[in-house]
């Protein structure tokens, strides 16, 4: 997986974006990067209206809120670098702008069922090329990192990436792998849901050969695997209960929406209880 020269985080003053900011404070510090905190300040009324003083009014607002961020940030972690980056516009596509180079991005978000269709927490993750990490809770309870693995290559990424992040907390790791999608099976595996006991065993095997190299590569970190005859949401939101982190690929073999994120990866942001990270095949 590519790294980068920072991790960047968006910052709008909200409690949800001081969750994201608790969360990216602790990831820069663990992956020792510098941390950019983003604000995007954006005209509140129709572009045909001009008022240059009110603009500017505004702009300052955005400048004040973003101090207050980096004064936050330097309180959580005094030896940790920070920059921060004024943008204009809708937050996602200022984002997106800024994270060519950066390791990953950090967004907040609404609590579950609560997210709108246009939110940040989802554009940021349909168009990145970089993984982008949603906090829904910033403290860490259970010490346990969740990847959701379908054999694609953007599941591939993800389970990298959550390898990665147990590494980095200590935390256990549980690959999850919900097997029951025909509908998005190759057309190689279709016979095999007319047999499930040869379905558990095919699946099972690809899923421990993906695991093994990890398992090998840092035997300190302890690796579950769980294949489950179960639609891959199922058994992701049944993990989720228990997570700190759920890592997911952007697109998997489960479709995609119109915006270009993965169904499985949207349900996950949508409807999961804790921290999720989706994480691009481009990674």
């Amino acid at each position: 997986m590519d790294t980068g020269t920072h991790l960047l985080v968006g910052f709008d003053g909200t409690f949800e974006a001081d969750r994201a900011l608790r969360w990216a404070v602790r990831e820069a510090g663990l992956r020792r990067l510098p941390l950019t905190l983003c604000h995007a300040w954006r005209w509140p009324y129709p572009a045909t209206y001009i008022d240059h003083n009110a603009a500017a009014i505004v702009r300052r607002m955005g400048e004040h809120l973003l101090d207050h961020g980096v004064r936050r940030a330097r309180e959580l972690d005094p030896g940790l670098t920070v920059r921060k980056r004024l943008m204009s516009g809708p937050a996602y596509s200022a984002l997106l702008h800024l994270s060519g180079d950066a390791e990953l991005i950090v967004v907040g978000s609404r609590p579950p069922d609560e997210v709108p269709p246009g939110s940040t927490a989802l554009r940021v993750p349909a168009k990145a090329v970089r993984p982008t990490i949603v906090v829904r809770a910033a403290h860490v309870r259970h010490r346990r990192v969740v990847a959701g693995f379908d054999g694609s290559a953007a599941g591939d990424a993800a389970l990298e990436f959550a390898v990665r992040e147990a590494v980095l907390r200590g935390a256990r790791l549980c690959v999850v792998q919900g097997c029951w999608e025909p509908g998005g099976a190759e057309t190689g595996d279709l016979a095999l849901y007319a047999d499930e006991d040869k379905l558990r065993r095919v699946f099972g095997e690809r899923l421990e050969r993906a695991v093994a190299p990890w398992r090998e590569r840092y035997p300190a970190v302890r690796v579950e695997t769980a294949l489950l005859l179960e639609p891959p949401r199922r058994a992701l939101f049944a993990a989720a209960d228990s997570a700190d982190l759920v890592v997911v690929g952007d697109r998997g073999i489960g479709g995609t929406r119109p915006d270009g994120l993965g169904l499985i990866a949207a349900a996950v942001l949508q409807h999961a209880p804790c921290t999720v990270a989706v994480v691009p095949a481009a990674a």
